[in-house]
């Protein structure tokens, strides 16, 4: 019989799907950690902008 991923043990698969799900965490924990961060407050504008104007009916031309 040849052995094959079907014929290992069950705790060596679930040992290996750990082990790739917290490779697949820690990357992306680290992958945005080095993402560059912005600056400009522009994000926060629009957003005041969008909190302040909820509720009021759209400006016609």
């Amino acid at each position: 019989m040849v052995p094959s991923f079907h014929n290992a043990d069950q705790p060596t698969h679930r040992r290996v799907m750990v082990v790739g799900a917290l490779f697949c965490v820690a990357f992306i924990a680290v992958s945005f950690s080095l993402r560059p961060q912005p600056d400009s407050g522009h994000v926060l504008v629009k957003a005041d902008r969008l909190v302040r104007t909820a509720g009021e009916p759209h400006k016609a031309n």
